[in-house]
């Protein structure tokens, strides 16, 4: 039985989302603020933890980069708040998948059962090659390391786990609903918004070569480049 952990300081929310999980037979536990849900996750493990961002003592955004300092426990982050900076942030810091609220229970417990397949299921795929470069821009796939003009660059997981399946596809035209169900494990589920979204951040850590990645209007997109 998976263990999830409810962060919320709405008793309402909390009550409305421990009903469903239940339901669909998960251990549920609670916390009123992300200070207890730091000490929760201190002294337990956890298989998932829905957070709330805004909440007394310890937000959802501070208290996650706290558990993930520590443990790497999938975050489904909740928000009343859903401009494309907050949801941003929280992909920066590393959160799995973020949910506006007001929200639909079912939705969101798909999307927790969406989130634990692919975290159980993730593996390093196959690599012909260990480290491709094109000009300046160096990619090890397999030690998960990106180099800009012999700079190391840090990207959050899902920027590496994008990046590198577009190279593996170079040259390939890849649809958004493509690059969500082999990114991220799903695409009914998905939103096109969380491609582009990730495709922003990947681009803006990627710098100059940040053109790689080429945009095809109404479709999706592309790495072209030559090695070399």
């Amino acid at each position: 039985m998976s263990r999830l952990l409810i962060v919320d300081d709405e008793a309402n929310i909390r009550n409305v989302v421990r009903e469903y999980a239940e339901f669909e037979e998960y251990e549920v536990e609670e916390a009123a603020n992300g200070m207890e849900a730091v000490e929760k996750c201190r002294s337990r493990d956890y298989d998932i933890i829905i957070m709330d961002v805004m909440m007394p003592k310890l937000d959802g955004y501070s208290a996650s980069k706290e558990i993930r300092r520590h443990k790497n426990i999938p975050i489904i982050m909740l928000s009343a708040r859903g401009e494309e900076y907050d949801k941003l942030f929280g992909f920066e810091i590393g959160v799995d998948d973020y949910v506006v609220k007001p929200f639909s229970p079912k939705e969101l417990m798909a999307r927790v059962k969406a989130v634990l397949g692919r975290s159980r299921t993730a593996a390093p795929a196959a690599v012909q090659n260990d480290r491709l470069d094109f000009g300046g821009l160096s990619i090890d796939i397999a030690g998960r390391e990106v180099y800009v003009d012999g700079k190391k660059v840090s990207m959050t997981p899902k920027e590496y786990d994008l990046l590198f399946y577009l190279v593996r596809n170079r040259g390939l035209a890849l649809t958004r609903d493509k690059l969500l169900e082999a990114v991220w494990g799903y695409d009914f589920f998905g939103d096109d918004r969380t491609v582009d979204t990730h495709i922003k951040m990947l681009r803006g850590s990627l710098g100059a070569y940040r053109k790689y990645i080429v945009t095809l209007r109404g479709m999706g997109y592309k790495f072209e480049a030559d090695e070399g």
